[in-house]
């Protein structure tokens, strides 16, 4: 009876996570078949469920016919310049959060965690007023800056973890040994952190490198738009080229992927470091 309880427990547990990673996987693999249709055999009638054969025309049209690659190159100074201002000020204020004590440190916590629930649309008008006036608009100063606003309280909480996880006393016999609190932070604590920074750097990355609303409103000039905007303006007048737009999201998106399942460990370490005390 027991064995019979068990193996319906099984059964019913494991159809229930391929019946998840179906639903989940499904998009993506539709995204990627209908990169490899032709353009008649999208708009096919029933849809295909596989392409008869294997169109690679959506790939070419999207690097020739449109400035996709400028696209991607916009993208990646963004996100890797909003990435590196991240840990640079997150590191040092995380260190102050997690090691340091002075009055307003619970406020400056509550005040971190309430700005990274602001929904984007919340601060969309004044910040456009601001870049406007500074004549920052189709920059990528006028991109890194907003960005910051919601990438910085996540580098905040996730390395002021990191930086509980290590010992006080390191920090102590740091300071004992001569070193003043800047010197122990850039000789001590920054080595021994290195997996929550690098983990860090991949989630700031991500998030700056997805974001549309900030990048579709700030970046009006076509040669300053980065990947997100340039894709959603591959729809014409009269015409919607899912084959282009499809392709376009298979080569933004496989890159990430790839990214995440090489680092997931310590992806995952990250986000659960100082969940469970010892």
């Amino acid at each position: 009876m027991k064995m019979t309880s068990r193996l319906i427990r099984g059964t019913l547990f494991y159809t229930a996570v391929i019946l998840f990673v179906v639903i989940v996987a499904f998009p993506f693999y539709w995204q990627l078949i209908t990169s490899l249709k032709s353009p008649q055999e999208i708009y096919q009638m029933p849809p295909a469920w596989w392409p008869s054969s294997f169109y690679f025309g959506s790939y070419k049209d999207v690097f020739t016919k449109t400035p996709f690659g400028l696209y991607l190159l916009n993208s990646f100074i963004v996100s890797s310049i909003t990435t590196i201002l991240c840990l640079v000020f997150g590191s040092t204020t995380a260190y102050a959060v997690a090691r340091l004590r002075f009055k307003g440190k619970k406020f400056l916590l509550g005040l971190v965690l309430s700005v990274s629930m602001f929904p984007p649309i919340a601060v969309l008008s004044p910040l456009f007023l601001i870049l406007k006036n500074l004549h920052l608009l189709s920059t990528y100063q006028g991109l890194i800056f907003p960005y910051m606003t919601f990438t910085m309280p996540l580098t905040i909480w996730i390395l002021s973890s990191f930086f509980r996880e290590i010992p006080k006393e390191l920090d102590e016999a740091a300071i004992v040994d001569g070193c003043t609190r800047l010197q122990t932070f850039w000789r001590i604590m920054l080595p021994l952190s290195g997996p929550g920074l690098f983990t860090t750097g991949i989630l700031v990355f991500i998030a700056a490198w997805n974001e549309f609303l900030f990048a579709f409103t700030f970046m009006t000039n076509d040669a300053m738009r980065t990947v997100p905007v340039g894709i959603a303006m591959f729809q014409g007048e009269h015409s919607l080229p899912w084959g282009d737009i499809s392709a376009a999201s298979i080569v933004v998106t496989v890159p990430l992927i790839i990214l995440v399942l090489i680092f997931q460990k310590r992806i995952i370490s990250g986000l659960t470091a100082g969940a469970v005390k010892g």
